[in-house]
């Protein structure tokens, strides 16, 4: 790990988390970038910053920035129409409105925590034949998303197009947004999500800038029926991001990013368009990332089909939802120039039993 203050002798690098750095735009991001990558890899430079650079086992990752705003959304088609089969069987998949515009809610941003800080299974009503029950959820799971932080906000009533995306997103990062399925399941009729998200949203504590990305930008797949105005411009790319989930250490499932049918510019475009302002820190995340193959779904709701198909572990054991004592731990890469990878660390976090009282 390199110490930016120190090579830089800047004290926007000495701040304890990237907020100052990342208000000033686009154009110094890259400067920073450019300047950082010459003095790793031109071996003029490597000797002088050999003092400032330190093992990752010797540092303590602290949260990378302060969360101001938190949005989630709902942008894979696959797990949109896999949810939907579960809870409208027979019915429609997706709702009239999925394909129209990216839906999200917006959560709480209190509760966003670091990779690494332990879950405490949240408790809340349950739904049961008569009347709900309370205790602790039953239902626990993951939800394996990336993340896209702003660096540089908007003022109300100023909504950023699809082409402003990459002026005002610093970068990418890993997110796992735990869900209570049994109780959202209650508590979402009519409405959406509330406590069966609020408990906890971890994040990794790397931020990949978008410049980093340039080589994983893809064709998101075709939209039909075609966006309204504000959801289309040039700029409009996917991510080729490979996601890996582990539970206990063993691979569960391999989500790709390519694959989601909403892109990072359409939901901050759709976040603003109402005259919505941002602000340093804010933050959106993907909603759960899952591919057309069972071993691609990023949730357990789905690897388990609600429970009615258990998932089998490599090492015998199987689960429907999280047990106290899980540990879930959700990587991903990058292409990058000439063959390399982008590797985005990892977000981890292990399960504690619900509090007794």
């Amino acid at each position: 790990m390199l110490d930016l203050a120190q090579v830089l002798g800047e004290q926007v690098f000495a701040e304890p988390s990237l907020n100052a750095f990342m208000t000033q735009g686009r154009p110094r991001w890259r400067d920073v970038r450019a300047r950082v990558t010459e003095l790793l890899t031109d071996e003029r430079h490597r000797a002088s910053v050999e003092a400032a650079l330190h093992p990752l086992s010797a540092v303590r990752l602290h949260r990378p920035f302060e969360v101001g705003d938190y949005v989630d959304f709902y942008a894979s088609e696959n797990h949109a129409t896999n949810v939907g089969r579960l809870f409208r069987p027979g019915g429609e998949a997706l709702m009239p409105n999925w394909k129209h515009l990216p839906v999200g809610y917006h959560g709480r941003s209190g509760t966003v925590v670091l990779s690494g800080t332990p879950v405490t299974r949240p408790r809340g009503q349950l739904p049961a034949e008569s009347a709900p029950t309370f205790g602790p959820s039953q239902r626990l799971d993951f939800e394996a998303e990336v993340g896209f932080v702003v660096g540089v906000g908007s003022s109300p009533g100023s909504p950023i197009g699809v082409d402003g995306f990459a002026d005002h997103v610093f970068g990418a990062f890993l997110v796992n947004d735990w869900s209570a399925r049994d109780i959202q399941a209650w508590e979402s009729r009519p409405l959406g999500p509330f406590l069966a998200k609020s408990f906890a949203t971890s994040i990794s504590p790397w931020i990949v800038p978008l410049e980093a990305l340039a080589h994983a930008q893809v064709r998101p797949p075709p939209q039909d029926p075609e966006p309204l105005p504000y959801l289309s411009g040039s700029d409009n790319w996917g991510l080729d991001l490979a996601l890996e989930i582990q539970l206990n250490g063993q691979v569960v499932a391999r989500p790709p990013f390519a694959t989601m049918y909403w892109t990072p510019a359409q939901m901050l475009a759709h976040l603003t368009v109402n005259g919505a302002s941002t602000r340093t820190g804010d933050f959106y995340a993907s909603g759960t990332v899952s591919g057309p193959d069972r071993e691609q779904r990023g949730c357990l709701l789905e690897l388990s089909w609600g429970g009615a198909e258990p998932l089998a572990l490599p090492d015998g054991s199987v689960r429907s939802f999280l047990e106290d004592g899980d540990e879930v731990t959700i990587t991903a890469t990058a292409p990058a120039a000439d063959g390399a990878t982008v590797g985005f660390g990892e977000v981890t976090a292990q399960i504690l039993p619900a509090l007794s009282t």
